[in-house]
């Protein structure tokens, strides 16, 4: 692919972007995708084979950065606390959306939504993301970081918490007046988890002799929770 047929493919999901997100998929046009990148209206289809083409791109090319960003940091922490591990891999999750709120936001909603692509999507992806997220807090528990608490329960309240922000970026704005793509809100909410794996989830290292006073060089916070 050149260089100018790639500039048209990232103007056409640029546009596509913005519109899925203000109008929803299914208030979108293709017509209306092309006229807002300003390209032919072929072109669309060329590049991604119509509208569903574009939103399975979307979602997929999303996830794919989302996971990768997951294992990159559980195949390379392996010697550090689970804790610190954990928490390097939610400061990266979260920066990652930070990068792109809008299409967060989008493949966050669509995946409210009962479809074939969706179901596609969970057994891929968030399948994987479940598996990293259970296997750190079985580790945890196992090393005696953790408190035993249903992993289940743990996994979905994680899950909940980072991907909060980007989906309701609108409620977070309008009623708490502060911006959640915005870095200093990033981490702050870093912090704010933090305290919550410190107070709910793991064993107070006075009550733990076994813990590693390794920190993890990855994870490096700034600023503390005002909330």
């Amino acid at each position: 692919m050149s260089k100018d047929q790639m500039a048209t493919k990232i103007k056409i999901a640029e546009a596509a972007i913005e519109l899925f997100t203000n109008q929803g998929y299914q208030g979108t046009s293709v017509r209306q995708i092309a006229k807002r990148a300003g390209v032919n209206l072929a072109l669309v289809s060329y590049h991604f084979g119509g509208k569903q083409g574009l939103l399975e791109e979307l979602i997929s090319s999303f996830y794919e950065g989302y996971i990768r960003k997951i294992e990159v940091v559980y195949h390379t922490s392996m010697d550090y606390t689970v804790k610190d591990q954990l928490l390097t891999m939610i400061e990266s999750v979260l920066h990652y959306q930070l990068k792109q709120p809008d299409l967060s936001r989008f493949v966050h909603r669509e995946m409210t939504l009962d479809s074939t692509l969706v179901r596609e999507v969970m057994t891929t992806y968030l399948s994987k993301e479940k598996y990293f997220y259970d296997t750190l807090f079985e580790k945890g528990m196992k090393r005696r970081e953790f408190h035993k608490q249903p992993v289940m329960l743990l996994t979905m309240q994680l899950r909940n918490l980072l991907i909060m922000p980007f989906l309701h970026p609108l409620y977070i704005s309008e009623v708490f007046y502060t911006a959640p793509h915005d870095p200093l809100f990033v981490t702050s909410y870093v912090s704010f988890i933090n305290k919550w794996l410190e107070q709910s989830v793991c064993i107070p290292p006075k009550k733990n002799p076994l813990l590693s006073a390794v920190q993890n060089p990855l994870f490096s916070l700034q600023g503390k929770w005002n909330g």
